[in-house]
């Protein structure tokens, strides 16, 4: 049997040609099918992937709807359900088939894990402080604390790159880095600020190895007496030609990048040898008289204890000088969209170089101390003869025949491994090797960082999270270059360079890389602990308690760095976090902290299973008939005043129409979740499709909610056009009061004189039975607003906003409340929970209720005690004894001509019978019985409202307890009438309100 549309079909043509796409599609996919064929679609890549690949046409797996319709159907598909046919619609011209044979488009360079990562995370990683500042570290920790840093360092970055790694493989990689990674999964509030944070690192670390590049050159022109200025402004000069040169090469492209990294590496490497055999030697006079023995175990043991010396004297400070060397394990991920395969690359190359760096700085650690002791004059006149007293020598070089005692007492020995910062070059072999390495490992580190900031930042402002940023985020070239932000780089990094010293700028951005190292820590934990089925990366060797170590130690390390600093960090990235919640971009990456607020969620409702419902914690839980919430805008705003930020409301839409996907699109339309969200209302939606509206309702009574958390009030328009409607919609009407009150809801009833529907339905779908009136419980929205087109794009737009009364301030009006029935308290509760915003504030609130005349002060004082054990701060209460008096008879009169056309007329020759059996079969007709049996609350109903007439005629709003009809004994259109005749004419809004008899106040603390 085959699914296509048979020729007899009447299917649109968009939705034909999807079936005979996917069939087509199914056909070349499967070389198992037999004669039975099948719109079904075997797995394949393109049904999950967002792009298409090169060469053939992209796949489409089928939509539901096409696998279930009826192809005889006409109907089109729903929008939610984008079809083959729609997607492809544009591409299928001949344009694009002559495009398809000129060639695949150029590909730029994508580099594997050796050239891409582990090379270019180990170049950066060997930068200037493993030459420059390891020894001197040596020389002040020690080799055993300096280990101790070391491993550390390693530490914090090792775990570091095993959550990086993790959070790399969980899914496709793109370009920027490591704020891709944070912001993907903790989300853009905390991935858009250590994005600028790392960015603005990788600037300033520009800056420090460019310095440190400056510092060497600087030395060896001091060495040669050149000099340009001073030592500082040499320095100055220096930087700001060679980043200016390094700009340059980054902006040649990332394969000139890339080459010239290659050669920095084979450079480094040679001069590494060059110390390693330089250590063997023997050493000569020359390097004997400043400081360098060969191999001893006597300095090794020496110089394995600390010496702290300086400011900088101690275990921290000199960790916070290191740390930036270890930094460069995201050099790598930085360039995440320039890799072939970022979730193979990142975790290899990251782990590998930081196993390889690691040991580099141990094994130099430890040789340099070694053989090198901590001051040395470098004169050769300073050695030992055989005649001066041995007693007299200070230091450890006496015992191999050098006194360099005078330096050592007034602190002035030029060399040593405390004081000569170019004590590498002393061990060499060949010194110009280790000139040459430190060219290369301060240039590629500078590089590195000057490529990585761009990047990141380019994938920050593509995001549009912060304003003004967008400029930079422009590419430029078929490897979408971000030459805007190499120059913004350039420009930080020139900033930090005029500093000229070293030692100043590595503290500064040590708290910033931590403070990123902390958050990618803090993503794989979170992303570990919400348990999300979309946390599933493929690199298994990572443990999130492990990560939370990592984030917890780089954390504290910060402020025992640099407690100000660290300060200075974390109140950016709050900043930038507030700035963030406070805008809501409108960015979803599916990230832990969603997973993480739906676990909290889920669990603090689950939670309240265990917890009884206790009445000084009853809240009005609110189900409000809105039909599409823009259609009533007034009510949705009053509901809102009293719930917003307290308890739950839920605007319902029932969608009377036959079993269809256009009935579910309406009824499910994220349209109205955009409305609300638009006006600022904290409100769920649920919508609904059934076959009546009465049906439609009671599933939202009974369905809506989850656990505790579910309507106990409900609220709906005043249906005034229930004398012109079908008396059928008028009797389902009044069966949703009644099925309410079956299920122990609260219900409101809510009028306005002019109207509560704004919007102009289309009656063309509408149930017979509900195709009239304003303000009738729910309207289907006009076919203008929601399109659905097979040749178009699909986009629902949410409805424009309409203001209201209640979105005003109310000034010095007041609030009547007419407390005529006790309902357990909910007439007073309501206008309660109004007082307390700031729009309803300065209205005063007024409580009414019967009373007699001869008692009339006694009641008064009954009610305002009972009250004022409320704690309801309500201090004006008013008895009204005439509120029981006949109505006037214009009044009568004008309430029977508004039931005649409901009065059951039964003629005396018929059967006695005949009346009650047209009563079962019109249940809202009226019988005369009926009206002698309600006599009295049908008086009081219209007496009631001449009372309001004169009482409350320029109220803010009128609060009523609402007349209840019995069931069986009241007709639908009696009780109806009764609600009419009660709010007619009256200018301020009525709100009718009947508790469900049970309390919702107490005077008891528990």
């Amino acid at each position: 049997m085959t699914e296509t549309p048979g020729s007899g079909g009447a299917a649109p043509r968009g939705y034909q040609n999807s079936l005979s796409d996917v069939s087509s599609i199914t056909s070349c996919g499967s070389d198992a099918l037999t004669g039975y064929e099948t719109l079904d679609a075997p797995p394949h890549y393109d049904f999950y992937a967002n792009t298409a690949v090169w060469g053939r046409r992209r796949r489409f797996r089928p939509s539901l709807y096409q696998l279930h319709a009826n192809p005889e159907d006409d109907s089109k598909p729903p929008m939610y359900e984008e079809t083959a046919a729609e997607r492809t619609d544009e591409g299928d011209t001949s344009e694009e088939d002559e495009d398809e044979q000129k060639g695949p488009p150029p590909e730029p360079p994508r580099f594997g894990w050796v050239q891409g990562v582990m090379i270019r995370c180990m170049l950066n990683i060997w930068g200037v402080i493993l030459y420059l500042r390891l020894p001197w570290i040596t020389a002040q920790a020690g080799i055993g604390l300096t280990w101790v840093i070391i491993l550390l360092s390693s530490l914090i970055t090792g775990i570091t790159g095993l959550s990086t790694s993790a959070i790399a493989t969980n899914g496709k990689v793109k370009g920027g880095g490591t704020y891709f990674l944070i912001s993907r999964s903790l989300g853009p509030e905390l991935g858009g600020s250590i994005g600028l944070i790392f960015a603005f690192a990788n600037a300033v670390a520009v800056a420090m190895h460019t310095v440190g590049f400056a510092e060497t050159v600087t030395e060896l022109m001091r060495e040669n007496g050149a000099a340009m200025v001073d030592p500082i402004n040499d320095i100055r000069i220096i930087g700001i030609i060679t980043v200016t040169c390094l700009l340059g090469i980054s902006l040649a492209g990332m394969a000139w990048e890339s080459k010239a990294q290659i050669v920095f590496f084979l450079v480094i490497m040679v001069s590494f040898a060059s110390y390693i055999v330089g250590t063997i030697i023997p050493a000569s006079l020359q390097k004997q008289a400043k400081g360098f023995f060969s191999y001893k175990a006597d300095i090794f043991a020496a110089n394995f204890v600390p010496n702290w010396r300086g400011k900088e004297g101690s275990f921290f400070g000199m960790f916070s000088i290191f740390f930036p060397s270890a930094t460069g394990i995201l050099a790598g991920a930085n360039i995440s969209g320039d890799l072939k395969n970022p979730t193979v690359a990142i975790p290899r190359g990251t782990l590998i170089a930081i196993f390889w760096t690691t040991l580099s700085y141990i094994v130099i650690s430890a040789t340099i101390g070694a053989c090198v002791v901590r001051d040395a004059s470098g004169m050769l006149n300073d050695t030992l003869s055989p005649f001066s007293p041995g007693n007299d020598c200070v230091g450890l070089a006496c015992q191999y025949g050098w006194d360099f005692s005078e330096c050592i007492e007034n602190n002035t020995c030029p060399f040593g491994i405390s004081n000569y910062y170019q004590s590498m070059s002393l061990v060499s072999a060949f010194a110009p090797l280790i000139t040459a390495g430190i060219f290369g490992a301060t240039l590629s580190s500078a590089l590195a960082c000057l490529v990585s900031a761009p990047k990141v930042f380019q994938c920050l402002c593509k995001d549009r999270l912060y304003p003004l940023i967008g400029f930079f985020g422009k590419g430029y070239g078929k490897n979408d270059e971000p030459l805007r932000g190499y120059l913004l780089a350039y420009i930080i990094a020139a900033c930090f360079i005029l500093i000229a010293e070293l030692n100043t700028i590595a503290p500064i951005i040590s708290n910033f890389f931590l403070a990123s190292y902390c958050l990618i820590n803090f993503s794989c934990f979170h992303a570990s602990i919400t348990n999300s089925p979309g946390w599933r990366p493929s690199f298994r060797f990572y443990s999130k308690w492990l990560s939370l170590l990592g984030a917890l130690c780089c954390a504290v390390i910060m402020f025992l760095l640099n407690w100000w600093a660290a300060v200075i960090a974390f109140g950016i990235i709050i900043f930038l976090l507030g700035y963030s919640l406070y805008k809501k971009p409108a960015v979803n990456w599916g990230s832990s902290v969603q997973a993480g607020s739906y676990n909290i969620a889920l669990n603090q409702c689950v939670g309240l299973n265990h917890v009884e419902d206790h009445v000084k914690n009853y809240r009005p839980q609110c189900l409000v008939l809105t039909g599409p919430p823009s259609s009533r805008p007034a009510l949705v705003d009053l509901v809102n005043c009293f719930t917003k930020s307290l308890s739950l409301m839920i605007c319902g839409n029932v969608v009377t129409y036959g079993p269809s996907s256009v009935a579910v699109e309406r009824a499910t339309s994220g349209s109205h979740v955009s409305w609300l969200n638009q006006r600022k209302v904290k409100s769920f939606y649920r919508g609904v499709v059934a076959a009546e509206r009465r049906s439609g309702v009671n599933m939202l009574l009974q369905g809506a909610g989850l656990g505790r958390i579910k309507p106990n009030v409900l609220l709906m328009g005043f249906k005034r056009d229930w004398c012109t409607d079908s008396p059928q919609a008028t009797h389902d009407y009044i069966g949703i009061l009644h099925d309410a009150f079956d299920l122990q809801f609260g219900v409101c009833v809510f009028r306005m004189r002019e109207g509560l529907d704004i919007s102009h339905p289309s009656q063309s779908h509408v149930n017979p039975g509900f195709d009239g009136g304003q303000e009738s419980i729910n309207t289907l929205s006009a076919p203008s607003r929601i399109q659905t087109s097979v040749n178009s794009s699909i986009c629902i737009d949410p409805e424009p906003q309409s203001s209201t009364v209640f979105q005003k301030k109310q000034g010095k009006k007041t609030i009547d409340i007419y407390w005529l029935s006790d309902d357990g308290g909910l007439t007073l509760l309501l206008p309660y929970l109004l007082t307390r915003r700031k729009r309803w504030a300065r209205c005063k609130v007024r409580v009414f209720v019967g009373g007699e005349m001869g008692k009339k002060e006694e009641q008064k004082e009954e009610v305002l005690a009972l009250i004022k054990k409320f704690r309801l701060g309500f201090h004006e209460v008013e008895v009204l004894p005439d509120i029981y008096q006949n109505p006037q008879p214009g009044n009568i009169h004008q309430f029977e001509n508004m039931v005649s056309g409901f009065r059951l007329d039964i003629n005396p020759k018929q059967d006695s019978d005949t009346r009650p059996s047209r009563q079962q079969e019109e249940p809202w007709m009226i019988a005369d019985q009926d009206l002698e049996k309600n006599k009295a609350k049908t008086l009081r109903q219209i007496r009631l409202n001449e009372v309001l007439q004169d009482y409350s005629r320029e109220a803010a709003l009128i609060v009523v307890t609402m007349p209840v009809g019995r069931r069986g004994v009241c007709p639908s259109t009696l009780f109806l009438a009764w609600l009419d005749i009660l709010s007619r004419d009256l200018r301020p809004p009525v709100l009718l309100v009947r508790g469900n008899q049970e309390n919702v106040l107490t005077f008891y603390c528990q």
